[in-house]
């Protein structure tokens, strides 16, 4: 089966951190961007982070810019999201895709999700 896999989401504190992983299944991440998205309830899923399949580009919304990291293992099949200095409004679920490149419109092999929770 074809599919992204998100894990390490969980409980953290404001101002903790949490590494999620995004890992791939049926196929190889190499001729891949890979995109980080959150969709809180009710709202729109938006894009967080994205790298090239290359590594060498990577995208940062606004909002998590100096706080995310964003990396790839090709040989591990898998990217990571380093999420430092975590605040409330990090709270959500967190999904990975992949598209052709960063600027894509085709996001697909969209994963379960993992949720964050930030919260004292």
């Amino acid at each position: 089966q074809v599919q992204l896999v998100e894990s390490g989401g969980g409980l953290v504190q404001p101002g903790g951190s949490l590494r999620l992983s995004c890992a791939a299944s049926g196929f190889t991440l190499d001729d891949y961007a890979i995109g980080w998205f959150r969709q809180a309830p009710g709202n729109e899923r938006k894009g967080v982070s994205c790298i090239e399949s290359s590594g060498g580009s990577t995208f940062y919304a606004d909002s998590v810019k100096g706080r995310f990291t964003i990396s790839r293992d090709n040989a591990k099949n898998t990217v990571y999201l380093q999420m430092n200095s975590l605040k409330p409004e990090d709270t959500t679920v967190y999904y990975c895709a992949a598209d052709r490149s960063c600027h894509g419109t085709d996001f697909h092999f969209w994963g379960q999700g993992t949720q964050v929770t930030v919260s004292s």
